[in-house]
């Protein structure tokens, strides 16, 4: 058997893992729960636990096995691997790539989870091939991660890719941030469902009315039945997130920009209207050039992509994937 690598997807609820081999066949994905006592301290050997038991009860060559790569939701240093701050893991400054590197004798590398989730597309999804790509992700808030020749652009701080928190609308909804008018505060599912409830009042004809508590996906359902006060409020987000996206398609002229994450799910009720506004928004040259498309490896393209970060580390990423 060829090479392979783990990927590991830390979230608050579960730990995704995955083994890929260096050319990203998929060997194997499962889930673990993430524990989170003793401010999550015991989560490297958690996941490394798992891992030896799973190559040992698929009857892998432990040699075989050369390293890892770790996506984790907050700011990472990726220089050296230590996460600045991860609320939903308890972390704080803490060093990941060392704690997990004595936990499974292998290399890690470790990077943010949206970035990964990018390269996950990027290797093997909906970005195959690109160079330059940007995977925006949306859910119960906005993020995005970015490739930028061949490579994630992590940012002085680790901070590059904070989507959601680009202002779409100066001195609009307070955001979680502390800010105000950010992207997240309308697009986000969070904020489509704060919208709604901030302006229900003022549509009397609206069937969200008979919901006791609005979701994200209450609103598509009654849109896609006919009730144009929802069909508003997706309308209006669309438009934020195609205004947002035609201004950094403008800045990093992308080749691929991924629409990933739970609202995806909407499919073209939110496809249209961001694609209206961004051919609005944007320079022509890079609107052009940049193809829209909906994420293809679902909640595996995190494992994937940490595969990848592994792999490329290492120096092993074969001569037709991205460099």
């Amino acid at each position: 058997m060829t090479t392979y690598v783990a990927g590991i997807d830390v979230g608050g609820t579960s730990v995704k893992l995955g083994l890929f081999t260096i050319l990203g066949e998929r060997i194997e994905v499962w889930n673990i729960p993430t524990d989170l006592s003793d401010t999550g301290v015991h989560i490297p050997q958690q996941v490394a636990e798992s891992i030896y038991e799973k190559i040992d009860t698929l009857e892998l060559d432990k040699e075989k096995f050369i390293g890892a790569g770790v996506g984790v939701p907050g700011f990472v240093r990726p220089a050296d691997g230590v996460v600045k701050f991860a609320v939903n893991i308890k972390w704080r400054d803490y060093p990941a790539a060392t704690a997990f590197n004595q936990a499974l004798d292998r290399p890690v590398f470790v990077n943010n989870d949206a970035n990964l989730a990018t390269a996950g597309e990027v290797w093997r999804g909906a970005g195959k091939g690109a160079e330059n790509a940007v995977c925006i992700t949306l859910g119960t808030g906005v993020g995005a991660g970015l490739v930028v020749h061949g490579d994630i652009l992590s940012g002085k701080a680790g901070t590059a890719g904070e989507f959601g928190h680009v202002n779409v609308v100066p001195g609009g909804r307070k955001c979680e941030c502390g800010g105000y008018g950010c992207l997240e505060s309308y697009a986000s599912a969070t904020g489509l469902v704060g919208v709604a409830t901030e302006q229900l009042h003022e549509h009397k004809e609206s069937s969200l009315h008979q919901i006791d508590t609005i979701s994200a996906a209450d609103i598509y359902h009654a849109a896609d039945h006919g009730d144009q006060f929802a069909q508003k409020l997706i309308d209006d987000a669309g438009y934020y997130l195609g205004y947002a996206i035609a201004n950094m398609a403008t800045v990093l002229n992308p080749e691929k920009i991924i629409i990933g994450g739970g609202m995806s799910a909407a499919g073209d009720t939110l496809l249209q209207p961001v694609r209206k506004a961004f051919e609005q928004f944007v320079l022509p040259e890079a609107g052009a050039s940049a193809e829209i498309a909906f994420a293809e490896l679902g909640n595996e393209a995190g494992v994937n992509g940490g595969s990848w970060l592994a792999v490329k580390r290492l120096d092993r990423l074969p001569a037709d994937q991205i460099e």
